[in-house]
């Protein structure tokens, strides 16, 4: 009985935990009846493409649970705060293509004058409890408040290290538009967005915004979910094309044949934006290796590639700075231009005359 009654507790303790509002809501009515209709969704949830399992052949949850919280071998959190730089971007000239990145998969652009951010977190966290998941020191410089007046945000997804309730929730009254995957609505809405502001989309679609703005989304191999439930919302991948530049947003994503379907089909690209970290070998289907993240950037007929994904949040078990060092070595054997912006720092797009910073090398 007493076990019983502890049982009882605990459950009634974890659905009162997922009340909370920053774990969104799941999609209901019109919503879920437009997602039940995309051909990208069976048996009561969003499907890959590729036949995508969470873990690589032979592990198990146990396994990555005990190697992640008790084999801690590599440097997995810098021990100095790292370098950052801080810019007005209410300052910045119109008439610049820039891009200043926040750290991890959190990145403000400007191209042709309009004011884009994707995946923004800055409330020092990628969880729903505060006390875990620390970003790390010096990678948040940047609050809301120095945010302008946003145009068009990206959503690629809403895992906590993506869709960030507390930075959203203070975005609300600053953003335009947002773009976004299926079911990823019913959170924002719950947040108090006006339905007329969120763009959901399924993959291969194409939104016609303003001024020679097109926006084409395309799969990434992944998955989704805030709570216990998984793919209940869809993972993204986003074409920007602008009077002058065509850009990919990639959000999370494993190594597939979607990448130079995508290339064939809308490549080269200017700039592409490709996750490089939180890799291991036991879930190698849903996060790519840096190798990968190059030959993806191959696939895409890409000009230039940025690594994200890195350097703000501890996910996974390799060191801090792997991801980039891993993928900066693997760019130049392949002969493939990269941006590697300092966190904070206002990068001028497309200008060949750049070159690399590598500050990570002089930080323990």
């Amino acid at each position: 009985m007493i076990f019983f009654l502890i049982v009882l507790v605990v459950i009634g303790v974890v659905y009162l935990f997922l009340q909370q509002p920053q774990f969104g809501k799941a999609p209901i009515g019109e919503r879920l009846q437009r997602i039940q209709q995309s051909p990208n969704y069976g048996k009561k949830q969003f499907q890959n493409v590729s036949h995508t399992p969470a873990l690589s052949e032979g592990v198990t949850y146990y396994a990555v649970i005990k190697e992640f919280f008790f084999e801690k071998k590599a440097r997995r959190i810098p021990l100095e705060s790292l370098p950052s730089k801080k810019v007005d971007l209410f300052k910045v000239d119109a008439r610049e293509n820039i891009l200043v990145w926040f750290g991890h998969s959190s990145y403000y652009l400007q191209l042709d004058g309009k004011k884009i951010l994707v995946d923004p977190v800055l409330s020092g966290s990628a969880s729903p409890l505060k006390f875990t998941t620390r970003s790390f020191k010096g990678s948040d410089v940047y609050r809301v408040e120095d945010i302008p007046e946003i145009d068009y945000l990206f959503i690629t997804h809403d895992h906590w290290d993506h869709l960030d309730y507390e930075t959203i929730v203070k975005l609300r009254s600053k953003v335009k538009q947002v773009i976004t995957g299926l079911g990823v609505g019913a959170h924002l809405e719950y947040w108090h967005y006006e339905k007329n502001k969120v763009m959901e989309t399924d993959w291969n679609e194409e939104l016609i915004l303003e001024n020679g703005f097109i926006v084409n989304t395309t799969s990434a191999r992944h998955f989704s979910g805030r709570g216990l439930k998984r793919n209940g919302s869809l993972w993204m991948s986003f074409i920007l094309t602008t009077p002058s530049k065509r850009i990919y947003i990639g959000g999370d994503s494993g190594y597939d044949t979607h990448f130079k379907n995508i290339g064939e089909n809308f490549g080269p690209f200017d700039l592409v934006i490709l996750e490089t970290g939180q890799y291991d070998k036991s879930w190698k289907y849903i996060h790519m290796m840096p190798e990968e993240v190059v030959q993806a950037s191959v696939d895409l007929k890409a000009k230039q590639l940025f690594p994200v994904h890195w350097s703000k949040f501890s996910l996974a078990n390799h060191a801090w700075d792997e991801p980039i060092i891993r993928v900066v070595k693997e760019a130049d054997k392949r002969n493939m231009s990269m941006l590697d912006p300092m966190i904070g720092n206002k990068e001028i797009l497309f200008d060949d005359t750049r070159t690399q910073s590598s500050w990570w090398e002089y930080i323990k």
